[in-house]
Formats: structure tokens, C-alpha cells, sequence
């Protein structure tokens, strides 16, 4: 018990200005890198989607090059690429491999390509045309992962209606239990800590050529559910404080509040925190990006929580 009693002392709405012009800085700054990333003809959407949103076959291989990785370049790739004319088989005609897309990883060490939906008998045409630029490989270290377009777009939507009716139930739950004044600023931090996430993501998209997949809706759910349990966390501390502390206004309420929280915030912030970097720096590339998205969705939500909903309570109360 003795860790949790109150260690800071702060007065959020004392430097409320402050702080909503960093949080507004940071969503324009995200705004700006989700429209990019939609003006982006190679991209065409807010965040560039991966293969379990658009469909296709991914190609993943490890070559056993040494020192000499570095002499590949994803521009011969691609024109050899160009120059592939697969074979079609009895279903449907041969796709046109004129959009594929390539990327060398760990210093040309792994090569990815992204291509239509392929046959087994096109992928193998493919790898073995080539095989010239790409040398030996290790083994063992072929993936070829194939979503088809109709799995792909089934998998968006069902991302966004989740993402949308968890909006909705948190909305009801929050009204039912507070206010409507409380329901409107826990949807405010939601929107600020998932907006904040997604344009960080927007620009690893343009810079990197980061993909966001089911993982990422996965993450933003659960940022999402962080982030309201944070604020609700604040509005129960407030709601003490102002039978308590009758004589101050709802400002100073409610920087007591975040006072006696802000330790507990940290602790629990923290403890989220390890076994999140454990899995960046230990996890493998298959959860990285999730971990990264996760820990920086913990971050900004704790933020909202402090620095967003008990500056904007007084202000809407008072109106």
C-alpha cells in the first residue's frame, strides 16, 4: 500500500494550454502522415495495407550470401520480375506481376516480395527465375504465405466493425456509469490515443514501407480498452475528490485526483511496458511491429488520460 499513496504532486490544469498543444501538435503531425500515405498512388489508403487486407502471396527467403549480400538491389529484382510470364493455369488467367513489390531486409540478407495470388507451380516459376540474382538460399528459410482478395477484404471490415462497436459499447458503458460529459471525453482520449497510433504507423508506411495487418487491429482494440480503463480510472478518483474536497473547484479536484493517481499510472504504465520490449527486442519480426504498436498505444494513453480528459472536464462542466 505504501507504494501506491500519492509520490507527485502536479497541476495539469494549471498548464492545460501546454499541454493540449502538444496533443495537438502530435495529431496534426499524424493527420498529416495519414493523408500523405492516402495521396500516395502506391499506397491509396490511410495506412498501407498488408497482405491479410489486400490479398495476395508473400515471398519471404533467407539467402546464405556472406559478406557479398549487398550487391543485390531490389531495382534488378524488379526488372527481373517484370520480365517473368507465368504460366496460367485452368481456373484463371496469369496475373500481371507489373505492381509487385520488393524490399531487402537486414542488409539485402532477406528478400520480400509481395505479388499476386500465386499458384505453387507460379511461386516455384517465380523463385527459379530468380534464382541467378538471389544465389543460394538457407534452408529451411522459404515462406510463401497466399490470402486470397475476397479472405482479404472480409478481414478489413471485420476490423472496423470491431474496432466501431467497441467505440459504441464504451460510449453506452461510460453514460450509463458517469455522464454524458464523461462518455464525450473518454470517446476524446479513444480517438486521440488510436489517431496518434495510426499516424505513427502512416509515417513507418511512407518511410519504411511498413505494412499494418490483423495484428495492428488487434492492437488497436486492445489500446482502445487501455486507454478507456485509464481515463475511467481518473473519473473515479474525481468523483471522490469532489465529495471530499467540496470547497475547491472541479479544477483543483481534479488535480488532486490525478495526483493521487499519476503514481499508480506510472507503475502500471511501466509494468505493461516489459514484456512489451521484452517482445521487441527478443520476439522475432513476426510480433515486433505489434509490440511497438501496443507500447506506444500504452504511452499516449496513459498521456490522455493526464494530461487530456482532467483538463477538458472543468472547461465542458463550466459550459
Amino acid at each position: 500500500m505504501y507504494l501506491l499513496k500519492p509520490l507527485l504532486s502536479v497541476r495539469v490544469n494549471r498548464h492545460r494550454r501546454q499541454l493540449w498543444l502538444i496533443s495537438g501538435l502530435a495529431v496534426v503531425v499524424s493527420l498529416i502522415g495519414l493523408i500523405l500515405s492516402w495521396q500516395n498512388p502506391e499506397i491509396a489508403a490511410p495506412l498501407r495495407p498488408g497482405l491479410d487486407f489486400t490479398g495476395g502471396t508473400q515471398i519471404q527467403l533467407d539467402r546464405n550470401c556472406g559478406n557479398a549480400c549487398g550487391d543485390l538491389t531490389i531495382s534488378a529484382l524488379e526488372d527481373r520480375v517484370q520480365t517473368i510470364r507465368l504460366a496460367s493455369d485452368d481456373a484463371s488467367p496469369a496475373p500481371n506481376l507489373m505492381g509487385s513489390s520488393i524490399q531487402l531486409l537486414d542488409e539485402g540478407r532477406s528478400v520480400v516480395m509481395r505479388l499476386p495470388s500465386l499458384s505453387p507451380e507460379q511461386v516455384d516459376q517465380v523463385i527459379g527465375t530468380l534464382e541467378p540474382l538471389l544465389g543460394e538460399q538457407l534452408t529451411g528459410s522459404l515462406s510463401v504465405d497466399t490470402i486470397g482478395p475476397t479472405l482479404g477484404s472480409q478481414l478489413l471490415r471485420a476490423s472496423l466493425l470491431s474496432l466501431l462497436m467497441s467505440i459504441v459499447g464504451i460510449a453506452v458503458y461510460i453514460s450509463f456509469r458517469y455522464d454524458r460529459i464523461n462518455a464525450m471525453l473518454a470517446l476524446i482520449c479513444l480517438a486521440h490515443d488510436v489517431l496518434l497510433t495510426c499516424g505513427l504507423f502512416a509515417w513507418l508506411g511512407l518511410l519504411i514501407g511498413l505494412e499494418v495487418n490483423s495484428l495492428f487491429a488487434v492492437a488497436l482494440l486492445t489500446i482502445a480498452g487501455y486507454s478507456v480503463n485509464d481515463t475511467v480510472v481518473i473519473f473515479d478518483r474525481i468523483r471522490e475528490k469532489r465529495l471530499q474536497l467540496k470547497d475547491l473547484s472541479l479544477a483543483d479536484q481534479a488535480d488532486e485526483a490525478v495526483s493521487a493517481t499519476l503514481t499508480r499510472s506510472i507503475y502500471i504504465s511501466f509494468t505493461a511496458l516489459l514484456p512489451l520490449l521484452a517482445l521487441i527486442f527478443f520476439g522475432g519480426s513476426t510480433l515486433v511491429w505489434f509490440a511497438v504498436a501496443m507500447s506506444f498505444g500504452i504511452v499516449v494513453g496513459s498521456w490522455s488520460s493526464i494530461a487530456i480528459a482532467p483538463t477538458l472536464l472543468p472547461v465542458l462542466s463550466r459550459r
